[in-house]
């Protein structure tokens, strides 16, 4: 039965880990960015999310817009992890059309915008290649609007976010 268990636990962080990244592509896309860059770091970005969902040490993933030549913020989109995994829960669904609002709401980001990917993690966690410390972007003058859950898999899930200027 343990076995069963373990890898329903591994299943559960993969499919939370493919689902964050494709929320982060879904935005791109539908705010006229182009997501080549968040597919070329896509092996990085999917090692250091899965290890610290698996560890349970990631509280957050951000995907960051921002301006190129001001640096400053111009939209933020945070995923917050969920860590109520039970063997019994046995559900697993994405809202995609909470979030394709939620974009549709926000509006289109300007065609020169870059953005980068972070994350949030708890002390102690492990170290993985490809991953250096940063800070975020301030968000003075913004508001944080909840999404909701957008992804879940057996109890493990994950709640979408954007922060707007007020």
């Amino acid at each position: 039965m343990s076995a069963v268990a373990v890898y329903s636990y591994s299943h559960s962080v993969s499919y939370v880990t493919d689902n964050i990244l494709k929320t982060f592509k879904d935005v791109l896309v539908q705010t006229g960015l182009d997501p080549q860059k968040l597919a070329g770091d896509h092996k990085v970005l999917h090692a250091g999310i899965k290890r610290w969902i698996d560890t349970e040490h990631l509280e957050f993933v951000t995907l960051e817009i921002y301006h190129p030549k001001t640096d400053a913020l111009i939209t933020r989109w945070d995923v917050a992890v969920s860590y109520a995994w039970s063997s019994d829960a046995g559900s697993f669904w994405v809202d995609t059309e909470g979030l394709r609002y939620a974009i549709k709401k926000l509006g289109l980001s300007p065609s020169e915008a870059l953005y980068r990917v972070l994350v949030k993690n708890k002390a102690g966690r492990p170290d993985v290649e490809g991953w250096s410390a940063t800070q975020f972007r301030s968000t003075d003058g913004m508001v944080r609007q909840c999404i909701g859950t957008g992804v879940e898999h057996s109890g493990l899930s994950a709640s979408t976010s954007y922060w707007r200027t007020k």
